[in-house]
């Protein structure tokens, strides 16, 4: 695969990712990944120092499934949602099918009654199944700016 297709198929699974949260289409999150993955999010300071806990945290394809459902069907929050935008992603060497890729991220909140606020900045640090289209997440870590996470993290980012 010449670099400019990879570049474009990365994009363009960052872009979908960010429009499905977005768009609250959060049943069909769990298909940006592999079935073996891992989705971590986490402050910059315990990823500095090699902490691998987060505040949500799941090992498997399964376990991202399990989520949507719980937030839909259990979990009590005020109704929301997300507005990404995303910085341009740098890439990483192809090995054995797989690419590391980052990307900074902005992530607005819109509360139901339509206040709108700075909720979490960061990067995505991704490992990227490029061996077969579409393109799907190994591991996704979202590395947050600030340890200040809002209790109100229920939607991954």
């Amino acid at each position: 695969m010449d670099e400019s297709a990879l570049r474009q198929g990365i994009d363009d699974l960052y872009a979908v990712y960010a429009d499905c949260i977005d768009d609250d289409r959060l049943e069909e999150w769990p298909d940006f990944f592999v079935d073996d993955c891992r989705y971590l999010i986490t402050d910059r300071e315990s990823h500095q120092a090699g902490l691998r806990h987060g505040v949500i945290y799941c090992a498997s394809h399964g376990m991202l499934m399990d989520r949507i459902t719980t937030m839909r069907r259990v979990l009590v929050y005020e109704p929301h949602r997300y507005r990404h935008i995303l910085g341009p992603a740098r890439l990483g060497a192809v090995n054995d099918g797989v690419v590391a890729a980052r990307a900074n991220f902005l992530a607005v909140r819109i509360m139901h009654d339509g206040e709108t606020s700075l909720f979490a900045t960061g990067r995505y640090l991704d490992r990227i199944d490029v061996s077969r289209s579409p393109f799907r997440f190994i591991e996704r870590l979202v590395i947050l700016d600030s340890q200040k996470i809002d209790t109100l993290l229920v939607i991954p980012l």
